[in-house]
């Protein structure tokens, strides 16, 4: 095992039944890590759930909003009372809406404002208040891992997703912000990090990046010519960062982004 720290481990993963969150779940417990899947919902969770278990993994349902405190409260109880800690949060909840995005045809003055405020309050609140939640747990003991997840789209500006880069961007600073916090006021058991995804094609992104034929779009051909690696990641991809990041190999790494990008964020286009 690689990280036979990770043994045991008691981990909340929001949004853990997409794709993404869903690969870090299945990453954590093929490492030997209790995972919770929080979704709000249930046939969703259920599934993921049982897709670990029947590969011999340990991973247990939370239906949950992560923008609704009492709900996010009642879950941490439960693992509380269940299996004793919350040794690891990682935030993959999240999402765009069209009314945020503004289309070839469109300008930024047909930004939706009310579709903003949902992208914003799911990405960045989505994030603050499952931390703020689950943390007090982490405090209590003394230790925990905090993992938020970021964008391509926080780091360079990318046309259209005004509404996901902007609260993508907030997510790297609360990143940064809470890691010193945390450390500062609770010692340097309790980290903070991120990791910033490249491009990997999910239902969020499926009509942006692919024809009906599933042939690549313009705008899919231009992202595959700016990353090195000339290709979309696998969610998998994502596992190798996500464990190194909660396991003791990372005990001094706190309050930075990781990229997951093949390159894209290093290239300049020339």
């Amino acid at each position: 095992m690689l990280y036979p720290d990770l043994q045991n481990k008691v981990a909340i993963i929001t949004g853990g039944a997409g794709a993404l969150g869903g690969a870090m779940a299945d990453g954590l417990a093929l490492a030997g890590v209790k995972v919770g899947i929080l979704s709000r919902n249930q046939e969703r969770v259920e599934t993921k759930v049982n897709q670990i278990q029947q590969k011999g993994g340990v991973a247990f349902p939370l239906i949950a909003d992560v923008l609704d405190r009492e709900q996010l409260e009642t879950a941490k109880e439960r693992i509380l009372s269940d299996w004793g800690s919350i040794d690891i949060l990682i935030n993959a909840a999240g999402g765009n809406m069209p009314g945020a995005t503004i289309t070839p045809t469109q300008t930024i003055f047909d930004l939706s404002l009310d579709d903003f405020d949902k992208v914003t309050e799911l990405n960045l609140k989505g994030t603050i208040l499952p931390t703020l939640v689950f943390a007090t747990a982490m405090t209590a003991q003394g230790k925990g891992c905090i993992i938020n997840i970021s964008s391509m789209a926080a780091q360079r500006p990318l046309t259209r997703v005004v509404g996901y880069a902007a609260s993508k961007a907030a997510i790297d600073n609360f990143t940064k912000w809470m890691a010193v916090e945390m450390a500062i006021k609770y010692g340097a058991g309790i980290r903070v990090n991120a990791v910033a995804p490249g491009f990997f094609i999910g239902e969020q992104n499926q009509k942006l990046l692919l024809n009906e034929d599933g042939s690549y779009t313009d705008r899919a051909k231009t992202i595959i010519a700016h990353t090195p690696m000339r290709r979309f990641g696998e969610p998998e991809e994502l596992c190798g960062a996500i464990n190194w990041l909660c396991s003791d190999a990372a005990a001094f790494v706190t309050g930075t982004v990781v990229a997951v990008d093949g390159g894209f964020g290093a290239f300049g286009g020339v």
